[in-house]
């Protein structure tokens, strides 16, 4: 697919900006970039505009400069839809992409007529995944991406779906992200705080999409709130990939919920 270039913040932000319509925004997860969505795309941009970046120091976006969290990541996004006059759009969030989505739902509201978590949860990393991140940045500065992203890939798919292509290609996807990029993220995300109170408070329809086999972030860490505006859909035959292991169901979650939040 295409890729769009602008300078935010005084770096270069790589996305693709795909049909017409109805704004909606596509965030990848942790290692990936918005070739994330390949499969997902071609059918939402029939009937909506697509935005999806690569985040900073992934796929073809350059790093922050400095040390960024996930609030530095989310007002980044924001700048870059500001950049694109984009006052209002539907958020969907994988993993890293779901942090950063309820980031910018605590600060910018008024900027959402609704979002979505993918694979993703509103809970802070445990002691555990904290200890994860230091190994994971101690291993990127040893060994470089390529030694993170062999032992990372495989576990993000099912073990029903370990299919050569598919794990391959988000291999490759992985190895396009910079070191620097790699680390920040994993700094972001280890010291993000519990968030359960924006979906709490949420006043939008939001919807939680989790993975029958997700070895990542287990549904119950997805599905932490329950309330009459937020759908819970659990995606069959998926780990924490459904948007290349299952994507014709994934696009139909995201399809309905679409629906009904504009009528159409």
């Amino acid at each position: 697919m295409e890729m769009n270039k602008r300078n935010v913040n005084d770096s270069t932000v790589a996305y693709i900006d795909s049909g017409e319509g109805k704004a909606i925004v596509l965030l990848h997860g942790f290692c990936g970039s918005s070739s994330y969505w390949e499969y997902v795309i071609p059918t939402l941009s029939a009937d909506f505009r697509v935005i999806a970046p690569d985040l900073p120091g992934h796929g073809q976006s350059d790093p922050l400069k400095g040390n960024s969290s996930i609030e530095d990541l989310a007002e980044h996004v924001k700048k870059l839809l500001d950049e694109l006059n984009l006052s209002e759009v539907t958020m969907f969030g994988h993993s890293l992409g779901g942090y950063i989505t309820l980031a910018f739902a605590e600060n910018y509201s008024s900027q959402l007529n609704g979002y979505s978590l993918i694979h993703s949860t509103a809970f802070p990393d445990s002691e555990e995944a904290k200890k994860g991140r230091i190994a994971n940045i101690e291993k990127v500065n040893k060994s470089g991406i390529y030694s993170l992203i062999d032992g990372l890939v495989p576990k993000l798919f099912s073990p029903d779906n370990q299919d050569e292509n598919y794990v391959g290609n988000a291999m490759e996807i992985g190895y396009s992200t910079s070191a620097e990029g790699a680390i920040d993220a994993l700094k972001a995300m280890k010291d993000r705080p519990d968030r359960n109170q924006v979906l709490e408070s949420s006043t939008v329809p939001v919807l939680l999409i989790a993975g029958e086999q997700d070895q990542i972030i287990p549904a119950d860490k997805t599905f932490s709130v329950s309330k009459p505006n937020i759908k819970q859909s659990l995606i069959k035959d998926s780990g924490h990939m459904s948007m290349f292991e299952n994507p014709m169901e994934l696009i139909s979650e995201i399809n309905g919920y679409l629906v009904s939040i504009n009528g159409a």
